[in-house]
């Protein structure tokens, strides 16, 4: 099933309704995901109000507030026509996570306590490059105001500090490498994390960043994308959560272990699957890799997806922490497989809820980013539409 690309044919295909549910039913359970999570009774919701204009999510296994679950519910919100909860969001973010100060001045804190006070002075860059797409489409969906909530404006602010961070002394260290043009996991690494890499992000970038970075994301969008042919298993299309800049699993020197296929390496095919619809899959790479995952977890563990493995699919003691989360990211790769697997992967998907419990924050949001682009609905927003 090859695909021309959204951004060229403005089609997003609703992969759900092509394997036969009705609109209606997609449109509900969408609805119903979203409400749950932003309005949904104590224990079941993940968003809060702090006072009459702010909001935040709360990462419920760790009990902080991230740049990861801010910046994803500023998506979801724009990808939903809702803007309320959008601008509560990021007043959140901008008043209790934004760093104005030291070596990372211009990033964002990546933990906070929910009361607001830091528990980090250092950003994980995945937030910042949600952050500043999330607002692209705002600008673009709903047009720019003013101070805080002039989206575009803070898009760019973002964008720029990520690549210019580091050119003068003692300014810290950029979000990429300048030489390779490779996101890195924190700025001060020298590694990074396949599930960081967005390339469908960095294309638009390259045409709402400051001029004079057009270029370099540019770049970046094709260094991801080569970056993730390395990083993901040529049989199995696993990949680890840390990963060396030649896309060997990165083990470090930290106590606990990354070099594996375990939590944020999950996203890595919903990441690929995406950018697939919105740019297209030119020599079936993307496609092939999403099929290695989908035919591994089906054949090897039976539909399964709570064991944890190394990228060549050696399993290794221990149980996933975010099986439902996982089982997400293997269905979104159906949005590009046409196939009697993925259309068995899409129906596990569409019968499991979301998930509940302590744990729920990281299965829910990558439940919510599978269920939007399964249904058509995790879209570029042109600045053309803002009126809609």
């Amino acid at each position: 099933m090859m695909m021309e690309g959204a951004y060229y044919s403005g089609q997003y295909l609703n992969r759900l309704e092509r394997l036969g549910y009705a609109q209606a039913e997609i449109d509900s359970k969408l609805e119903r995901a979203f409400e749950e999570m932003f309005y949904g009774p104590e224990g079941v919701r993940l968003c809060h109000f702090a006072g009459p204009d702010m909001m935040y999510i709360e990462d419920t296994g760790n009990h902080d507030v991230r740049t990861e679950g801010m910046s994803y519910a500023m998506m979801f919100c724009v990808q939903m026509n809702r803007q309320k909860e959008f601008d509560c969001l990021w007043r959140w973010v901008v008043t209790h996570m934004y760093l104005t100060e030291g070596e990372n001045a211009g990033y964002f804190a990546w933990s906070c306590h929910t009361d607001g006070s830091k528990n980090s002075d250092g950003p994980a860059p995945d937030g910042e490059e949600f952050f500043a797409m999330s607002l692209f489409f705002a600008a673009n969906r709903w047009g720019s105001g003013e101070g805080v909530l002039d989206y575009a404006s803070w898009a760019r602010r973002i964008l720029h500090a990520c690549v210019h961070k580091g050119e003068e002394a003692g300014s810290g260290f950029p979000m990429w490498n300048p030489e390779n043009h490779l996101i890195k996991f924190v700025p001060n690494c020298e590694f990074t994390d396949p599930s960081y890499h967005l390339p469908h992000f960095y294309e638009l970038f390259a045409l709402w960043s400051d001029e004079c970075d057009r270029p370099f994301w540019h770049a970046a969008a094709a260094a991801s994308r080569q970056y993730l042919r390395k990083a993901c298993h040529a049989r199995t299309g696993l990949s680890a959560e840390y990963a060396e800049y030649d896309g060997r699993p990165h083990r470090g020197d930290q106590p606990d272990r990354h070099d594996w296929f375990f939590s944020d390496a999950y996203r890595t095919l919903g990441n690929i699957a995406l950018d697939a619809q919105w740019f297209g899959d030119k020599d079936g790479w993307a496609q092939e890799t999403a099929a290695h995952i989908q035919q591994f977890f089906e054949e090897k563990e039976h539909g399964q997806t709570n064991g944890i493995y190394l990228i060549d699919g050696t399993p290794v003691e221990g149980n996933a922490l975010h099986p439902v989360g996982l089982l997400a990211t293997i269905a979104q790769g159906s949005l590009i497989l046409d196939d009697a697997c993925a259309d068995e992967w899409l129906r596990r998907f569409f019968s499991t809820p979301l998930r509940s419990g302590p744990r729920r924050y990281y299965d829910n949001c990558l439940y919510l980013f599978a269920l939007l682009a399964l249904s058509g609905h995790y879209r570029i927003w042109f600045p053309q539409e803002a009126t809609v």
